[in-house]
């Protein structure tokens, strides 16, 4: 038995040491490399994204749009139906989307203001910035285009100053803040679509979006100049959007994807004919959400 016992223990000795040879020194803790001839890989830790498609809290900045204007009922806010924070099922806005109902009305703020411009975005800025979210949404630009006159409309140049101050103020309080962009909307689609309602005219009569929807049944040479001018404007707000986003990391554009969207009298209010009804704030949710979600930016 005795000699038994011996030549097991010499063979778990050799045993122990082949062992100890194939791995090197990393067996005890070392540093070294595995013997030559080995196929030893390090596996690297793949790096945190810098966009996180699932933020913990979402602020809004804006103009009415994203207070769900004449949404609800006339000349009033709803912000219950915005796009960006609304609670209501009907919308399933971008929050509830990505943090759930619960979550959404304590983890979620407004901060938009109804006929805010981008030159209005900066302090807008400051104020979510308290919140410290990790996702703030801008929606501004239309109310810049939306003037008496063409020649009243915010400059190019101004509205891109405006827009790198909104960056810079709320860089300085939330350097890793994400952003998501929306593009400002088509507004010689809605003069095309709401045209078709004799209500909706008798309404923008009363001063809804004069620079493009003054006179709205003329066709003659300058109006026709008239909007194109506008519309070459929103083109030229949305190319600004795009790049001064493009120069933060954590900033997505949607590519424009709120411009490009081809809606009809349903997504607009049936009080003014020119904000979005519930449905068209439903829409934009879902362009938000496919934007802020997506693998790549």
């Amino acid at each position: 038995m005795r000699k038994t016992g011996h030549r097991s223990r010499a063979v778990l000795a050799v045993l122990s040491a082949a062992v100890l040879g194939l791995v090197g020194c990393d067996a005890v803790g070392g540093n070294s490399p595995g013997p030559s001839g080995t196929d030893v890989k390090r596996v690297k830790p793949k790096p945190t994204p810098v966009w996180d498609r699932s933020p913990d809290s979402v602020a809004a900045v804006g103009d009415s749009i994203t207070r769900g204007f004449d949404a609800c009922s006339v000349l009033s806010d709803c912000p219950e139906v915005s796009w960006a924070t609304g609670s209501s099922e009907k919308v399933d806005s971008l929050a509830v989307r990505l943090l759930g109902e619960a979550k959404a009305a304590e983890r979620s703020w407004n901060y938009a203001v109804t006929g805010a411009r981008m030159a209005d975005l900066p302090g807008q800025m400051a104020q979510a910035a308290t919140r410290k979210p990790e996702l703030v949404t801008v929606m501004a630009g239309a109310n810049d285009a939306c003037r008496d006159s063409t020649e009243s409309m915010t400059s190019v140049e101004d509205f891109r100053a405006q827009f790198e101050e909104s960056m810079r103020t709320l860089r300085g309080a939330l350097p890793k803040a994400q952003v998501y962009v929306a593009s400002v909307p088509d507004l010689k689609r809605l003069w095309s679509q709401g045209r078709t309602s004799a209500l909706g005219k008798q309404v923008w009569k009363l001063g809804i979006c004069p620079s493009m929807l003054d006179d709205a049944d003329s066709l003659d040479a300058a109006a026709t100049l008239r909007r194109e001018t506008v519309q070459k404007r929103v083109e030229e707000y949305n190319t600004v959007l795009k790049e001064v986003c493009a120069k933060d990391k954590r900033c997505r554009f949607d590519g424009g994807a709120v411009y490009a969207y081809r809606f009809g009298t349903a997504q607009l209010s049936r009080w003014d004919w020119f904000h979005p009804s519930v449905n068209g704030q439903a829409r934009l949710a879902e362009i938000a959400y496919r934007t802020v979600t997506a693998k790549t930016g």
